[in-house]
């Protein structure tokens, strides 16, 4: 497919399109899904938006919304940010990797450091989960909070992994899809794109970290899910790799999902859904070992050559930028 957008868009064109070509993709997505659900789930055309809406009601709901969680992440998270990248006449692979790549060792280790800094992320977590509003924005706790338990109720209805082909679907859809589709969306273009704007890599990864935040629409895990972006931020800026945060993002998804596993098929007693705080020793071991992590990896990222044809194809300048 051959660019037809100029690249050189102000950032804010840049990030309209991006909206533009997700909404695309959410409308071929959902014609998909509307092609499908007759022949997989007997359900029709006519009664597919009555049982998305009450999926508890019908018995193949869980399962349809498990099939649209899939599908619309793929086409408005995966494919709608690769169609623009080649419509601004973007190569890919030069766009969202400027660096050689890693040692393995350093991409799976990136993944490590998201579960070692769980338990120093439980206090954010209990904090926030736990937050009380000022009376004048009463309303809005009440409206937050009912958002909370309804979304909470729709994952509990379609997160059911009691065996092997269903934890490998649900790794799938909640894990690798998201991982490589929210990445390309918030590290891959929203945040090279406000790094474009401002100028200040900082100003960047944070704003990009809110709005990643602010998208789940969950406000009572809102600054945990805003630093987890963030965090992925900068491992993307230090490495020039999206596999990079692609990895991390999806070992954060995927541990939760394989102990969601192990809880359901009664390998385990632990309440994966809990918000409450680990125990403080557990919380300072993982503050030094997250701490010190971040700064090796950061270390060793930072010294990641340029690839020679970044730099051979004169597009330095334009990754950094």
């Amino acid at each position: 497919m051959k660019g037809f957008i100029s690249k050189d868009l102000h950032p804010t064109m840049v990030l309209l399109l991006l909206l533009v070509f997700m909404s695309g993709g959410y409308f071929v997505a959902m014609t998909v899904i509307s092609l499908l659900a007759t022949p997989v789930f007997g359900i029709s055309i006519f009664k597919l938006a009555s049982v998305a809406t009450n999926p508890a009601a019908h018995p193949q709901g869980p399962a349809l919304m498990l099939m649209l969680q899939g599908v619309l992440q793929f086409f408005a998270f995966i494919l709608a940010p690769l169609l623009l990248l080649r419509s601004l006449n973007f190569k890919i692979e030069d766009y969202l990797n400027w660096k050689v790549f890693p040692s393995w060792l350093l991409i799976l280790l990136s993944g490590l450091l998201i579960i070692f800094i769980m338990p120093a992320n439980s206090v954010i977590i209990n904090w926030n989960a736990s937050l009380d509003f000022p009376d004048f924005m009463s309303g809005f706790e009440e409206w937050a909070r009912a958002q909370e338990d309804q979304l909470a109720e729709l994952t509990k209805l379609i997160t059911r992994f009691e065996t092997v082909p269903q934890l490998l679907v649900g790794l799938l859809v909640f894990a690798a899809i998201p991982a490589v589709g929210e990445e390309l969306v918030f590290r891959g273009i929203t945040q090279r794109q406000l790094f474009r704007w401002f100028g200040n890599m900082h100003v960047a990864i944070w704003v990009t970290g809110i709005i990643f935040a602010a998208i789940h629409v969950q406000f009572f895990g809102f600054l945990p899910r805003a630093i987890l972006g963030a965090l992925f931020g900068y491992l993307y800026f230090w490495s020039g790799r999206m596999i990079v945060p692609i990895v991390a993002h999806f070992v954060n998804n995927g541990f939760t999902v394989f102990m969601l596993y192990l809880q359901q098929t009664r390998t385990i007693e632990a309440d994966i859904e809990s918000t409450e705080a680990m125990p403080w020793y557990t919380v300072a071991l993982s503050v030094v070992v997250s701490v010190a992590i971040i700064y090796f990896l950061y270390q060793r990222f930072s010294k990641l050559p340029l690839r020679q044809q970044t730099v051979g194809d004169g597009v330095k300048a334009e990754h950094l930028q």
